[in-house]
């Protein structure tokens, strides 16, 4: 164990008895057939303390249990040796149960004493549901009746008692949000990261968040999400080991029955037993029955599916994972993100209209001992019990008024975006009342929206018209600024990509000269209260500040006619040249450095995929490019769609190969105003 750290000390004086050693649950998870939560379950039993001795004395309790009640490969009949010699042997087990019609009986099973025929009243099943579905791990009382052996096709064997494998129900939520107060929130995020068994220390704040989005099915209720990685990346883990209210389906075929409902029995399915479902190796899941995709669809859109003229309401969140066999890039270059689903689902756009977030499996590193925590962490079934607590509430009513989504969201995506932001906020902040933070909210809604976006990217990929418009924007605080949210994946930072920059950033050619040849750059300007006009380029490339002059005395002059009543002699601008090929000198920029000085103090972006060219004189006039179609050809190759340059360059351009052509939109300007408003987003 390493040294008690701020995290540890802030857990235990807060949270004393719900804490465990994580290096402890893994020692013992090895040793025994028993998922992680069931090791915690033990350990928070005896060992919730941060004391030394008080942990050495309750892990020998817990290896004594767990030797005597867990039953290891080769150890079957010594237990149910036992189990005649004494009456009754105490295990833990996995126990499911079944209606034997013949008998009008229920019967059990417990699979690690190779059992399919033990005796359990009914009074036991109606009072654990869940064994009739899925199953649970319990603390059993398994006797032994050597009368009943002797009957013919008697059964000795028999479910005495049964202690369920979590929590009771008790004020555990508020446990944890009295706690929660004394922690800032990157300290509840690592916190929280600990407690599934994953050091923060050496992560970034992308994987971070994947872990955290990982979460939100458990808090949300009929959460949809997908994720696809590489694997080895724990994609499973948390759906198997953390939670007793969560259910993993590994391939093979998804029967409708056990899912939602058995008609003939009027058995409800998993969906209503378990807080999350999840489909783990997805690709090789099928369905029983050819409308099962379609009960799925109807679920996963309302929450409800039908047993003939009944209409059954469930809550269990889907989450659907799977591994991704190729390169990123790749992929969407030869089909979509959805390619590793099964075929009944892999094109169906409605079935991905249905996902709240596809969470982006290759930005997780594979799990290795280094990504494993040694600190303390809160004992899973504790966790668990109070994430299925906060299933019942939502933080969407703190979005009103404070967030607001661009045009290009629907409707389901503002409820996809909503539920995602909840979850999030949820894991942030356990107690209800809390005002959230303007820049934590912002946090949790660009998750939200890249995690939804890579849907419908996927969408417009197959072809669908109506997914056509995918530039994701919001606005939120003062100053109402339109802030749009990429898919990394689909562009670089240093990329032109289809999303338009912040309000202040432009991509431009310069034509070059003699001595230079044209080259990309990109013009970032920020603005604030002050003077004049500061370029901090070190040193500051000379042509670049001639054309940044230009620029700005037409903005003195013009600027009732370009940005309204906003006096620019009362703000101080920034500007940083970025430049991306071996040009690196700026010359010729005046028109694109204008635009970004004006939507800098507009708040207004630039068009996505767009590159300005063109030169300004102090007087307004609009200087003549010596070599357009080079330029076109350029922006054709550095990925632009659309390409805005002075009218005077429309004859040359007849020279652009009708392939060139096809592939940009080439727009003209004829001066300053024409140029700002051909280039803002509409």
């Amino acid at each position: 164990m390493s040294e008690l750290d701020q995290i540890d000390r802030l857990a235990a004086s807060s949270l004393d008895g719900y804490l465990v050693r994580k290096d402890l649950v893994r020692t013992f998870s090895r040793q025994f057939p028993v998922p992680t939560y069931v090791v915690e379950f033990l350990l928070g039993r005896y060992c919730a303390s941060i004391d030394n001795d008080e942990i050495e004395e309750g892990l020998e309790i817990v290896q004594r249990q767990l030797n005597s009640r867990t039953v290891k490969a080769g150890e079957e009949e010594l237990f149910k040796s036992r189990a005649r010699e004494n009456g009754e042997v105490k295990i833990i087990d996995l126990i499911t149960a079944r209606l034997d019609a013949k008998t009008d009986s229920y019967v059990a099973t417990l699979p690690s004493l190779q059992l399919t025929d033990v005796r359990i009243s009914s009074e036991l099943v109606n009072e654990h549901e869940r064994m009739l579905t899925g199953g649970f791990y319990a603390e059993i009382s398994l006797n032994y009746d050597a009368a009943i052996a002797q009957e013919s096709k008697g059964r000795p064997f028999g479910v005495e008692s049964l202690r369920e494998i979590q929590l009771s129900k008790r004020d555990v939520l508020n446990v944890m949000a009295e706690a929660r107060k004394k922690f800032t929130t990157e300290e509840w995020k690592a916190f929280l990261l600990r407690s599934i068994g994953i050091e923060p220390t050496a992560l970034s704040e992308r994987v971070k968040n994947a872990f955290l989005l990982r979460m939100v099915p458990f808090v949300e209720r009929n959460y949809n999400l997908v994720e696809l990685g590489p694997r080895g990346t724990g994609k499973s883990h948390l759906f198997q080991q953390i939670s007793p209210y969560a259910h993993l389906i590994s391939g093979g075929k998804a029967t409708v029955a056990r899912m939602f409902v058995n008609n003939s029995t009027g058995q409800r399915g998993l969906v209503c037993q378990y807080d999350v479902v999840c489909f783990d190796e997805i690709s090789g899941i099928s369905f029983d029955q050819k409308d099962g995709v379609n009960i799925m669809k109807g679920y996963m859109e309302s929450g409800e599916f039908s047993r003939g003229k009944e209409s059954i309401r469930a809550d269990g969140s889907m989450v659907l994972v799977g591994n991704f066999e190729v390169d990123v890039e790749h992929q969407q270059h030869v089909s979509h993100l959805f390619g590793p689903m099964p075929p009944e689902i892999r094109d169906d756009t409605a079935f991905m209209d249905r996902i709240h977030a596809y969470l982006p499996g290759w930005d997780v590193p594979k799990i290795n001992k280094e990504l494993l925590t040694d600190h303390f962490g809160l004992v899973s079934d504790f966790l668990s019990e109070c994430w299925s607590q906060l299933r019942n509430q939502s933080r969407v009513s703190l979005l009103q008024n404070r967030v607001f989504y661009g045009g290009a969201l629907s409707g389901r995506d503002t409820n996809a975006v909503n539920k995602t932001v909840s979850g999030l906020l949820k894991l942030l902040y356990p107690g209800d009342t809390t005002e959230i933070p303007e820049e934590e909210l912002e946090w949790a809604v660009r998750i939200a929206m890249e995690a939804r976006r890579r849907v419908k990217e996927q969408q417009k990929r197959i072809g669908a018209a109506e997914f056509r418009n995918t530039h994701f924007s919001y606005v939120m605080g003062e100053d109402g600024i339109e802030k749009f949210v990429s898919t990394p994946e689909l562009q670089s930072e240093n990329s032109i990509g289809g999303d338009p920059l912040e309000p202040g950033q432009v991509w431009a050619i310069s034509p070059g000269s003699i001595d230079e040849h044209p080259g990309l750059y990109r013009i970032e300007v920020n603005e604030g209260p002050g003077s004049g006009v500061k370029i901090l380029n070190k040193p500051v490339p000379q042509a670049f500040r001639e054309s940044v002059n230009y620029a700005e005395q037409n903005l003195y002059s013009r600027f009732m006619q370009l940005v309204g009543d906003k006096d620019p002699r009362h703000h101080e601008f920034t500007v940083q040249l970025r430049a991306f090929d071996v040009s690196k000198s700026g010359a010729k920029l005046g028109m694109p450095s204008l635009v970004a000085l004006c939507t800098s103090l507009l708040r207004r972006s630039v068009r996505g995929g767009l590159i300005i060219v063109g030169e300004i004189a102090l007087g307004g006039s609009i200087e003549p490019i010596h070599n357009p179609v080079t330029i076109a050809e350029i922006a054709v190759e550095k990925g632009a769609t659309a390409l805005l340059m002075p009218v005077s360059c429309r004859r040359q351009l007849f020279d652009l190969s009708d392939d060139m052509a096809t592939k940009i939109d080439i727009q003209f300007y004829s001066d300053v105003r024409d140029a700002l408003v051909k280039a803002m987003v509409d």
